[in-house]
């Protein structure tokens, strides 16, 4: 099988059976939309001291945005904020690579299925698909940790 349809094969799956959907309690809330495609999610993040204890969300939009917050549900929930943020910024990078980054063993373990995403990246507009969730999860976290220091 070749890697592309592999690739393939997992952003379909995350597609259609989605980890995470259906907005839950939270600490935080946000909605994002990409207004070039018209793809929307509304996110919220709930933490437990330093640790990520949910991500539930809400969207519509093609089967790139959807799956990636699917993988990102997968990726982040139970990790601690600094790691959340390591995983979030290695896939920043692999989205902003324009098709130059080849994900490698080490990247492999950090994204999980989120390698799945890499050949998006040679498409400008898909990625900010790709990214929606991602950027959504970097708000809806600064916005909890800033009201939890105000209360």
């Amino acid at each position: 099988m070749k890697l592309d349809s592999m690739y393939q094969d997992v952003i379909l799956d995350h597609y259609k059976h989605p980890h995470g959907r259906g907005l839950r309690d939270g600490d935080a809330e946000v909605h994002h939309v990409n207004p070039t495609c018209g793809d929307e999610i509304t996110l919220r993040v709930r933490l437990d001291g330093s640790v990520i204890a949910d991500v539930s969300y809400e969207g519509q939009g093609c089967s790139i945005s959807q799956a990636s917050a699917s993988v990102l549900n997968d990726l982040l929930v139970g990790k601690e904020i600094a790691d959340a943020r390591k995983v979030q910024e290695t896939f920043l990078e692999l989205m902003q690579s324009k098709g130059r980054i080849e994900p490698d063993d080490a990247m492999e373990e950090v994204l999980e299925d989120a390698v799945a995403f890499a050949g998006v990246s040679k498409y400008p507009a898909r990625v900010k698909c790709a990214l929606l969730s991602w950027m959504a999860w970097k708000d809806a976290t600064a916005q909890a940790l800033s009201e939890r220091k105000t209360a």
